[in-house]
C-alpha cells in the first residue's frame, strides 16, 4: 500500500528555506508547485535524522509531515520527497551537533596520535582549544589508512559548520573503525562491540522522536540532557 504521508526530519538555518524564504509557521503547510524529482526538485525529509544531516545546510532540526507525490530516494529511501510538507516542531540543534561530532571522534581517537590538545578539544568543546588542534594538522602524519580516518572525524568534529561536522565525523569514524577491523580481525570484534552504536547511527534507517529522546538515536554524552522538543507558540 502506498503511504501516504511520511513523518521525519528536515535541517534548515534557523527559520529559512535553502531559497532565503522564511519557514511557515509551525503547523502551515509549504507547497512545492511544478513535478517531483529525488534529489533535485521537491520538498524532502528523512525518517532518521542522521539521514537528514546528509544534506543539512543549517543546524535548526525540524520534526516534520510529508505527503502528496511521495517518492522515495535510495535503496533503503534515506529521504523522501513529496509536495506539501508542515513543521511539528523545531530545534536549535547546534549544541547537540557539536557535541555528538565530538562523541564520534572520540570514540577512534585511540587511532591516532591525537595531541593533548586535540583531547582535551573532543572531551570539552573549548572554542579556545580548536586553533591548538588546526595546529597539529600541520604536522601530522598518519601511519595507517585508520590513523589517517580517525584523524579526520576529529578534524571534522573541529569545524564550524555544525550539520556538515557531525556528519562528516561520524562517517569518519565508522570508517576508522571498519579499517582497524580489517587490519586486525581478533580486534574487530572488540571494536565492534565497543563502539556499535556509532556504527549503527551511519548505517540504521530507523526512525526516532525528538520528543523525550535524542534524535540521533545514540547512547552519546549527548544523551546525558534528553532532547525535548516543543511546538513552538
Amino acid at each position: 500500500m502506498d503511504r501516504q504521508i511520511i513523518s521525519g526530519y528536515h535541517f534548515s538555518n534557523g527559520a529559512r528555506l535553502r531559497d532565503g524564504r522564511p519557514l511557515p509557521p509551525i503547523g502551515e503547510w509549504l507547497v512545492h508547485e511544478g513535478p517531483i524529482v529525488p534529489g533535485s526538485l521537491g520538498l524532502q525529509c528523512s525518517e532518521h535524522p542522521f539521514d537528514a544531516l546528509s544534506d543539512a545546510f543549517g543546524s535548526t532540526l525540524h520534526r516534520v509531515e510529508l505527503t502528496g507525490d511521495l517518492q522515495p530516494e535510495g535503496d533503503p529511501p534515506s529521504k523522501w520527497v513529496g509536495r506539501r510538507r508542515r513543521r511539528v516542531a523545531s530545534i536549535d540543534a547546534t549544541d547537540m551537533l557539536r557535541a555528538y561530532a565530538r562523541w564520534c571522534a572520540q570514540q577512534v581517537v585511540g587511532l591516532w596520535d591525537a595531541p593533548e590538545a586535540a583531547r582535551q578539544f573532543l572531551a570539552t568543546g573549548d572554542p579556545a582549544l580548536r586553533a591548538a588542534f588546526y595546529a597539529a594538522h600541520a604536522t601530522f602524519a598518519p601511519a595507517t589508512f585508520a590513523a589517517a580516518t580517525a584523524f579526520f572525524a576529529a578534524f571534522f568534529a573541529a569545524y564550524t559548520a555544525t550539520a556538515a561536522a557531525a556528519a562528516d565525523a561520524a562517517t569518519f569514524a565508522a570508517a576508522a573503525i571498519f579499517t582497524a577491523a580489517a587490519a586486525n580481525a581478533e580486534r574487530s570484534v572488540r571494536a565492534a562491540k565497543a563502539r556499535a552504536s556509532i556504527v549503527a547511527i551511519t548505517l540504521r534507517r530507523r526512525p526516532s522522536h525528538l520528543v523525550g529522546g535524542s534524535p540521533c538515536g545514540c547512547r552519546s554524552p549527548v544523551n546525558s540532557t534528553r532532547c525535548s522538543v516543543e511546538p513552538d507558540a
